[in-house]
C-alpha cells in the first residue's frame, strides 16, 4: 500500500486549485515563455503554459508552494497538455518527455520541502494527463461523422511517453483527468497499465470526467453510472469529477457516484460559472459553504478545485475538511 493510499483511509485530502488561473496573475509575455532557450523557435509559445515548467520554474514552484501552504495535501503538475498531440499546436512535440519529468520533479522538489516540515502531514504529488484537444468517439467535422481527428493508438503513445515523464520525474499518483470522452481516457488507462507492467511501478491511479452540463453526462454521451464502469476496468485509487460545473452543480452527481463505486472518490469543481467575460466570481467562502454540503453528505475523499479556484479558496477548503471524516470503503488488501 502507498503512503497516499494509508492517508487517505484516515482523512480527506485535499487537492490544489487551478495553475492557470494563477499563471495569469503573473502576466507572462511572449519573451517570458521563450527566453533565451526558446528564442528562435518559429511559432509563438505565449499562453503554453506547460511550457513554463522549463522557462519559468520559480514561479512554477510559487504556486505549488501557496497551494501547500494554503493546507493542500496534493498539488498537480503542471501538465494539462504536455502530450505530443498538444504540444504539437507549438511544434513542441519533442520536448513532451522533459515537461512531463520536469514538472513533476519541480512539484516534488516542494512537495518534500512541506513534507519535511512536518511529517504528521505528508505532501503528494499528481502527475496531472489532460484529455487532449481531439476526441476519439467523435467527428469533428459534422459532415463526414466516420472521421477521427486521432486514433486509439495515437493516444496510447502519446499517453505513454507523459506518464513516463511523469513517473520518473517523482509523481506519487497519476490523474487522468476532465473527462470528456471516455475513449480518451481509456487509452491513457491502457498506457499506464501497460507501463506499471513493463516497469513494476506501483503507483496509483485517480481518474476524474466531466459532466458537460445540465444533462447531467460526458460530452460524449455517458452518464455518470455508464462512466464509472467503463473505467473500472483497472484499479483505480479514486474516481470523480472535475471542472465545467461549479460546486452546487455538481452536487446531484456526486450522489449518484458515491452510490455506484466502492473506490475513493473525488471532486474538484470550478469557482462556480463563468461570467459573461469568461472569468470566475464565486468567493473563497462561497466555494467552501457548498462544498461542504459534499462532506456533509459523506460523497468525497479527495476534494479541491480546478477552474478560478485559488489558494484563498483551498485554503477555506482546508479548513472544512478538518471538521469531517472521510467517506468509508472497504478495502481489499493485495
Amino acid at each position: 500500500m502507498t503512503n497516499i493510499e494509508k492517508t487517505l483511509k484516515d482523512k480527506i485530502l485535499v487537492l490544489d486549485g487551478a495553475m492557470g488561473t494563477m499563471l495569469q496573475e503573473y502576466k507572462f509575455t511572449e519573451e517570458d515563455f521563450r527566453t533565451e532557450r526558446f528564442k528562435e523557435h518559429p511559432c509563438p509559445l505565449q499562453g503554453n503554459n506547460d511550457l513554463l515548467s522549463l522557462t519559468q520554474p520559480e514561479a512554477i514552484k510559487e504556486i505549488h508552494r501557496k497551494y501547500f501552504e494554503a493546507g493542500a495535501d496534493i498539488v498537480e503538475t503542471n501538465t494539462f497538455s504536455s502530450t505530443s498531440i498538444g504540444m504539437s499546436d507549438y511544434q513542441m512535440e519533442s520536448l513532451v518527455y522533459e515537461l512531463n519529468y520536469e514538472s513533476a520533479r519541480l512539484a516534488k522538489e516542494v512537495a518534500e520541502e512541506f513534507t519535511k516540515q512536518n511529517p504528521n502531514k505528508p505532501r503528494f504529488v499528481a502527475g496531472s494527463i489532460g484529455p487532449t484537444n481531439r476526441t476519439a468517439s467523435m467527428s469533428p467535422d459534422v459532415n463526414d461523422p466516420g472521421y477521427r481527428a486521432v486514433t486509439f493508438d495515437d493516444l496510447v503513445e502519446a499517453y505513454s511517453e507523459q506518464v513516463q515523464g511523469l513517473v520518473e520525474g517523482g509523481s506519487d499518483v497519476l490523474l487522468v483527468e476532465t473527462i470528456f470522452d471516455t475513449l480518451n481516457a481509456k487509452a491513457a488507462l491502457f498506457a499506464i497499465d501497460a507501463l506499471k507492467e513493463k516497469n513494476n511501478w506501483k503507483i496509483p491511479v485517480m481518474v476524474s470526467g466531466t459532466i458537460t452540463d445540465a444533462s447531467g453526462r460526458t460530452l460524449s454521451g455517458q452518464t455518470v453510472e455508464s462512466f464509472v464502469i467503463s473505467v473500472s476496468h483497472i484499479p483505480l485509487l479514486s474516481i470523480g469529477f472535475n471542472c465545467a460545473l461549479g460546486a452546487d452543480q455538481l452536487l446531484p452527481y456526486l450522489r449518484r457516484l458515491s452510490q455506484e463505486t466502492d473506490v475513493y472518490t473525488s471532486a474538484h469543481p470550478n469557482a462556480g460559472l463563468p461570467n459573461a467575460f469568461g472569468s470566475y466570481d464565486q468567493s473563497p467562502e462561497e466555494m467552501s459553504e457548498l462544498i461542504e454540503n459534499y462532506l456533509k453528505e459523506n460523497l468525497i475523499n479527495i476534494i479541491g478545485g480546478c477552474c478560478g479556484s485559488t489558494p484563498k479558496h483551498i485554503a477555506l477548503i482546508s479548513d472544512v475538511v478538518k471538521k469531517y471524516k472521510p467517506r468509508e470503503i472497504e478495502i481489499t488488501s493485495e
